[in-house]
This record gives structure tokens, C-alpha cells and sequence, in this order.
């Protein structure tokens, strides 16, 4: 084998830590922010909180690689902070022109963070109140997330009631063990059988035994508030409510009656409202069986709906949209970053002072963690510098949907703010992922902004989600005794100048949860 020497030029793309955590946090939502950041103040003893109000400051990538200086580390104010209060932005001044260093090399990463949004965020936000926790009831300012923890869970509501049965401790303890296995819609999933054998093991006698006791409980469970709790079932559910009820009047005792024997046929027959068919295998007539339908229509499917951990869904917008001046005809639009969202971080300049004059392998790493620290704050506000230049050139592209609301929406592409902004496409999907907006006409997730196009006479595109709420808006005024079908829908799309076929409307239709033409007719 002959050996020799050769020289290869290549390019190759080197993700370095700091860019790797600003890719990173630029797709966190904000819970998942303020969790990184609880994470980062607990392992790194050069970042602190800033509670005092201070002009923010300007902080380059050069500056983040240098070492601390003695003049540098001295004062509070020369360390790099990001503030509360973000700089408002009008949808008519340009974009900032800093890019974001994750331009350039997202093309490598092609996952969007996507978890389930759930925040109480206020304790990042520099100007939100402080929570109440002696007195929130009697509060204004209690917020939806004080709320939410106020609300009694289906479990609590369920054992309360439990405390005031007289049962024996082995009842009492079956009782408690089935309140902990329902789902959050109130039903238990779980056999009988099942929850025995997870308890009992290989010992057959000790299953049935067992069995039995939660079949007990399962009786107790049933005659609880709310109504249809504990049951296995949808066809269950429904015949506890209807069994709970007191009808006024042979009539009304036969309407009864009727519903709970269609609840025990197949739920197919009951959701298509097949009349006939369902008066035959009753035997009533038809004119009972619809009476029987808008009776079990007024049912909860859901017992523990009311009882939902309403703090899951309580969304904190990272952007606002407000209207600015009282001008009709060219109304204008500010976009601003959510000061509630926005966290305050700041070097320890305590730490920071003790490096001064410092040599040795712990000083170099304590060094490091000090650029670590750095380098995490420029992340944030990098983090959010490109939030805001996203959502300033959505809310340009966008501003009809700000004056007229959904139906003025237009067609966007993530290419189109991509190109405008010289960021990658995957870059704006990360930004536009679990971060949400508020506008006049509510709280909406920035990709919602986005949308496909349909043709028109007129040879331009209407966006899909203006279609969709043409529909919304078709169906709402409907003859509820004449419903429209998919057909006359899209014929009245066409009316319009929106070719859309039917299939397309179906598709639309199922997105906004509208029910088929046989669901939404009016017995």
C-alpha cells in the first residue's frame, strides 16, 4: 500500500452549545422558558433575577466570548439584563435589523417543540401583580390561573361526598381506590376485573373478593354528584342521568322509559337519528322517539366536564396586538412583547466581582460558567427579539384580519416571513409553535396566521381559514329545520368566487367541530 499525503477542502456545519441552546429556546413555549430558566438560576450561581427597573442594554456575541474585565464586572449596570418591558413595535416601522444567529443552520433541525401549553407565567413578568393568596375570591384582580387553583377537582368533589356515607373501612378504602381511577370525563375506564387483579395478585380468591367489594363501590360510586359518574360508558352514562330524573305525568314517564331503552341500543343507530328504525326495536312511536332524542340531546356526555383543571388551558399571549389612534380610515396597530412573559436576568455582580484577579483551574471554570450565564441571557433576548420581528411582519401581512376579523384573512406561507425576514423556514415554524397572540378579536397561536389559499373568479387566493369562517358563517344562519349540506355549501362558496369542492368542505366543516346536515337538524 503506498502512503501519501492529499489536502481536502470542505464545509461542514458546526453547532456549537451556544447555538444549540438558542435553537433550543427559541421553540421552548413559555412554560417550558420559565422551566428552563428556574433550571439554569439553580445550576449556575452567576445568574440572578433582576426585580429593579433598568433601561435594557445591547449585548454583542463578541462581548459574550470575551473574558470578565475588572472594569466590567464591577457595577450592577454593566452586566447584560433582560428587562420586563420590551420596546413596542407599530406594524407600519420596519423590522429590526439584527439577525438571529440560528439563521443559517435550522435547515439542520427539522423537529417543532410541541407540548401541552399550560402556564402561570406571572412570576417572570416584570410589571404583573403580585398574586393574592389570602383572598382571591374577594379579589378584582384574581386572574384565570388564581381561579383555576381554586377550583374544586372531580376526585375532592368525590371524596367529600364519600365522607359522609357510613361505610366500613374496607368499603370506604374500595370507594376511594375506584375515585382515583376515573378519568378526567368522570368514567372508569378500568374493569372491575382488571382493578382486582392489579391488586390481588395470583390469588384468585382474593380477586373475586375484591371484585365484589368494588362492585359495592361501583353502586356507591354511581349514586354520587354529579349524575353518570363512575360509569364504563357513554350508553351507561346516559341511562344514570335518565334513571335520576322524576318525570311529571305518564307521558312524560313514557318518554323516559323510551330513551333509556334506545340508550341500550347501539350508539350508531342513536347518533344517525334513524326514527324508524329506532321506533321499531323500542317499540314506540315515532313521534316518542323523537321527543326521547331531545331529551337525551340535553344530557352531560361529560360528568366531570365542569370539574376540568381549567389552569391547562389558560393561555398567556407572548405577543399583544392593540389599536393605536382613532382613525377609521387607515387604523394603525402596535405590536408588543407580553411584559408577563418577559423574564429578568442579570450576572451576580457579587460572584462576578470575586473573579477579579483570580488564577488556576477553578478560576477557568468558574470563568466558563460565568460566559455560560452570558451567553443563556443573550439567548433569551435573541429568543424574543425574534418573536417580535415574526410578529410584526405577520401583523403587516396580516393587518385586514386586525380591522375586519377573520373573513378579510389572507393566504400566507411560513416562506413568505422567511424570505421577508432572511430567516429559514424551519426557524419560523419554530417561532410560530406555541407562542400566541392578542389581538382585538382574541387570543389566537401564530400559526393560525398561516394558511393555504383557494382560487377565485377573480384569479386571486382566499385563504383557507377566511373559507372556514365563511362556512361557520353559513351554517350559523341556516334554517336549523333545513340544515345545509356539504353540497350547498360549496354552492354557495362558488356564489361567492371560491371554488372549494365538497370534499374541501367537509374537510372545513369537521375542522370546526360543525356537526352533518342529519345532527344539526332541529327535531
Amino acid at each position: 500500500m503506498k502512503q501519501g499525503l492529499s489536502l481536502r477542502v470542505s464545509q461542514h456545519l458546526a453547532l456549537t452549545p451556544q447555538l444549540q441552546q438558542s435553537i433550543r429556546l427559541l421553540q421552548l413555549s413559555t412554560l417550558e422558558l420559565s422551566q428552563e430558566i428556574e433550571q439554569m438560576l439553580d445550576e449556575n450561581p452567576f445568574l440572578d433575577k433582576d426585580f429593579e427597573e433598568a433601561p435594557r442594554e445591547e449585548f454583542g456575541l463578541d462581548k459574550a466570548d470575551a473574558p470578565a474585565r475588572d472594569e466590567e464586572v464591577e457595577p450592577v449596570r454593566d452586566v447584560p439584563s433582560l428587562e420586563g418591558g420590551m420596546s413596542e413595535i407599530s406594524v407600519d416601522n420596519t423590522a429590526s435589523d439584527t439577525e438571529p444567529s440560528v439563521d443559517g443552520v435550522a435547515e439542520s433541525w427539522d423537529g417543532d417543540g410541541s407540548v401541552e401549553f399550560s402556564a402561570d407565567d406571572s412570576e417572570w413578568g416584570g410589571d404583573a401583580p403580585a398574586s393574592n393568596h389570602n383572598n382571591t375570591a374577594d379579589s378584582d384582580t384574581a386572574d384565570a390561573t388564581e381561579l383555576a387553583r381554586m377550583q374544586e377537582s372531580l376526585a375532592s368533589h368525590l371524596h367529600r361526598q364519600a365522607l359522609a356515607l357510613r361505610l366500613s373501612p374496607t368499603d370506604q378504602a374500595a370507594l376511594r381506590y375506584l375515585i382515583e381511577n376515573l378519568n378526567d370525563d368522570g368514567y372508569l375506564e378500568d374493569t372491575l376485573r382488571s382493578l382486582a387483579e392489579g391488586l390481588g395478585g395470583d390469588d384468585e380468591e382474593e380477586i373475586e373478593e375484591l371484585e365484589h367489594r368494588f362492585q359495592v363501590a361501583l353502586s356507591l360510586l354511581q349514586s354520587l354528584e354529579p349524575v353518570g359518574v363512575g360509569a364504563r360508558d357513554l350508553a351507561e352514562c346516559l341511562i344514570l342521568q335518565l334513571k335520576a330524573l322524576t318525570p311529571q305525568g305518564e307521558a312524560a314517564l313514557q318518554v323516559r322509559d323510551t330513551a333509556i331503552l334506545m340508550c341500550k341500543q347501539p350508539m350508531e343507530m342513536l347518533a344517525k337519528r334513524d326514527f324508524k328504525r329506532l321506533a321499531v326495536v323500542v317499540g314506540d312511536s315515532e313521534a316518542n322517539v323523537k321527543v326521547a332524542i331531545a331529551l337525551i340531546a340535553r344530557l352531560e356526555p361529560k360528568p366531570g366536564r365542569r370539574f376540568a383543571d381549567v389552569e391547562r388551558h389558560v393561555v398567556v399571549p407572548d405577543v399583544l396586538v392593540t389599536r393605536v389612534g382613532k382613525s377609521a380610515i387607515a387604523p394603525k396597530f402596535k405590536v408588543a412583547l407580553n411584559p408577563d412573559v418577559m423574564p429578568r436576568l442579570r450576572v451576580h455582580d457579587i460572584y462576578a466581582n470575586a473573579l477579579k484577579g483570580g488564577k488556576g483551574e477553578a478560576h477557568a471554570g468558574l470563568q466558563q460558567r460565568l460566559q455560560e450565564a452570558r451567553w443563556f441571557i443573550k439567548n433569551i433576548q435573541q429568543r424574543f427579539d425574534t418573536i417580535l420581528r415574526v410578529s410584526n411582519a405577520i401583523a403587516e401581512r396580516q393587518k385586514n384580519f386586525f380591522i375586519h376579523g377573520e373573513l378579510a384573512m389572507r393566504p400566507m406561507v411560513l416562506r413568505e416571513i422567511a424570505e421577508e425576514l432572511g430567516l429559514h423556514e424551519s426557524t419560523i415554524s419554530r417561532v410560530t409553535t406555541n407562542k400566541y397572540m392578542s389581538t382585538p378579536y382574541g387570543t389566537f397561536e401564530l400559526k393560525y396566521f398561516f394558511g393555504s389559499g383557494l382560487e377565485t373568479d377573480s384569479g386571486n387566493n382566499a385563504s383557507s381559514t377566511a373559507v372556514r369562517a365563511l362556512i361557520k358563517q353559513f351554517v350559523a344562519s341556516e334554517n336549523p329545520k333545513k340544515p345545509l349540506s356539504d353540497n350547498q355549501l360549496s354552492e354557495m362558496l362558488k356564489e361567492q368566487g371560491i371554488e372549494c369542492a365538497r370534499r374541501t368542505v367537509a374537510k372545513y366543516r369537521e375542522a370546526l367541530r360543525i356537526a352533518p346536515t342529519t345532527l344539526r337538524k332541529t327535531l
